[in-house]
């Protein structure tokens, strides 16, 4: 996959988040986006993933050379960030099955094997609600990581994880993440130390 904005900007009310961002990301390869709290990593993210539109620029997917629509970007994006909700009435193996009703999973895994890989086997039948902090992060890189998408982008991913849970983010990118589009947005290192490519959203302020 192939994600490419040209003179790119986002503005709420009369302030930039960013502006004039010229940038192709592509599959195989890992991007760091940093930056100060605030400074608007989370908001390039989510208009690099389609889920934001832009204020000012274009963007363009490209799936095998062939052009996709905006629209039907979410298709070939998953992502996990704080910020999003889990379905806490749910226990995690339902959560994960109505999941993959609309974004199916990586060939040849299930709930079970994904739960498993995630070390959330034992409370597969407990309801997300009752889940510590870093159990819940867990659900949400697993709906993340293991959707058979091209791109992943990671807000903050290792939120609330201890360092066991620090430890299993680290073996999931990289036993699954190879040859996909990464895109993590941090000022962690641990959370993006495998990056090749690293953005600062300070430079695009102007």
């Amino acid at each position: 996959m192939k994600i490419s904005l040209s003179e790119a900007g986002k503005r709420f009310n009369r302030d930039w988040i960013f502006r004039k961002f010229n940038y192709s990301f592509q599959s195989g390869t890992a991007y760091a986006i940093t930056g100060a709290n605030g400074s608007g990593k989370s908001t390039l993210l989510q208009a690099i993933g389609g889920a934001m539109s832009l204020s000012a620029g274009t963007i363009e997917y490209q799936v095998n050379e062939t052009n996709l629509e905006p629209d039907l970007a979410f298709t070939h994006v998953s992502m996990a960030a704080p910020y999003m909700e889990l379905i806490e009435e749910m226990t995690a193996y339902e959560f994960l099955e109505f999941h993959q009703t609309f974004k199916p999973f990586l060939p040849g895994l299930d709930v079970s094997a994904i739960l498993k890989e995630v070390q959330l086997s034992t409370a597969k039948d407990k309801q997300i609600r009752y889940y510590s902090s870093g159990m819940k992060q867990r659900v949400k890189l697993a709906q993340a990581i293991f959707s058979n998408s091209s791109c992943i982008l990671l807000d903050e991913p290792c939120t609330n994880l201890d360092v066991e849970g620090i430890n299993l983010y680290k073996q999931l990118i990289a036993s699954y993440t190879r040859d996909r589009l990464v895109i993590v947005s941090s000022n962690d290192l641990q959370e993006y130390g495998f990056c090749t490519d690293t953005i600062r959203i300070e430079n695009y302020k102007n």
